[in-house]
């Protein structure tokens, strides 16, 4: 991989330079940034050995949320976090009430109530910045990762401060996606993507159809057990606690041109474009110029943070103010998630994308 997808490298300390560091709660942790100069990670490790992360952080809940709605993005090393039930039990420490996995857009397995395999996806690709369900009418304020298994070679679950990148956003494609909106087409039960049944967790139509209408999406059952869903969704999305404003969409990751060039011709010869398993179009049902997302992800992976994950790690992140992705990787990489505290937009029209068009 290039330079620009990599990222900044780990963790190590600068030569000849004394990182910023915070001392907390009788000197049992310390805080300092992954990377010196910017803010949206930080590292929490412990400042001698015998310190419970558990048992710190439930004394600590309030000191956790006002540094993650600082820096967006805070590591836990050290601690000795030994299993998935050890960080399942921390999570619901901190964030009581962990998330089912529904309106799935990626394969995950289940590994305990709340606590799932991060997106099975080949270990050769990298995952483009996202986040977290940014295509739905709600999704997860925070997410949870717990390294397991680190990989023998890259593997890494990079980071970008959302804030930082609006501000870097070409104005002529901030403006166009504001005037024009963002729409999701998704077909299910082609073959070549995830079932109805996988995406929603259900076998019941109905079931669909009461999720769909609940989240203003337009619903289509297509011969051969297949289905068509349309949903117009936010470009920007505002912090509940912060205020924040920030690019918060899945349109450079559903759109054609983040397949690779063999795949999508070979996509493009069977299916027409609103046929394709998933693609993003604006509101109104126009195409959107893929040299914008070409921008958009570009400027992502150049804006990305990084470290290489050890075993028993634990990463917090604010899904509204950072976005998250995956470098490819070799050997064994078992890395598991965990969502909590549900958004759900309630400014979204409930307008569906036939009336949109």
């Amino acid at each position: 991989m290039n330079s620009k997808s990599d990222g900044p490298a780990g963790l190590g300390f600068t030569r000849g330079k004394r990182r910023a560091m915070r001392v907390s709660q009788e000197d049992l942790v310390t805080w300092r940034p992954m990377e010196e100069g910017r803010d949206a990670l930080w590292i929490v490790e412990p400042s001698a050995g015998g310190v419970d992360l558990e048992s710190w952080a439930a004394s600590n809940r309030e000191r956790i949320e006002s540094e993650l709605l600082a820096h967006g993005a805070l590591l836990f090393r050290g601690f000795g976090v030994a299993s998935a039930a050890a960080f399942r039990s921390l999570a619901q420490t901190v964030t009581p009430d962990l998330l089912d996995y529904t309106e799935r857009a990626a394969p995950r397995l289940s590994v305990d109530a709340g606590v799932y395999t991060s997106t099975e996806f080949p270990a050769d690709q990298r995952i483009p910045m996202h986040h977290e369900m940014s295509y739905s009418h709600n999704w997860p304020t925070k997410i949870w990762f717990y390294c397991d298994q680190p990989p023998e070679s890259g593997g890494r679950t990079p980071i970008t401060d959302d804030r930082e990148l609006l501000a870097h956003i070409d104005p002529r494609v901030r403006q166009r996606f504001a005037d024009k909106g963002v729409m999701y087409v998704r077909n299910y039960g082609e073959g070549v993507d995830l079932t109805w049944q996988e995406a929603f967790q259900t076998e019941d139509r109905a079931q669909v159809e009461a999720y769909c209408r609940d989240a203003h999406m337009q619903t289509e059952w297509r011969d051969g057990d297949r289905l068509r869903t349309r949903a117009v969704r936010q470009v920007l999305a505002r912090h509940p606690v912060t205020g924040d404003t920030v690019w918060f969409n899945h349109a450079h990751m559903f759109h054609c041109s983040n397949l690779s060039p063999e795949v999508r011709a070979a996509l493009l010869e069977e299916f027409a474009e609103d046929e394709l398993p998933r693609n993003a179009f604006h509101a109104d049902g126009s195409p959107i110029d893929a040299a914008m997302l070409d921008h958009l992800r570009e400027l992502y992976w150049q804006r990305a943070m990084s470290f290489p994950w050890l075993q028993g790690d634990v990463l917090l992140v604010d899904n509204f103010l950072v976005s998250h992705g995956r470098q490819p990787f070799t050997g064994r990489r078992r890395v598991l998630v965990a969502m909590a505290e549900l958004y759900t937009n309630r400014e979204l029209a409930a307008v569906t994308a036939g009336e949109a068009s």
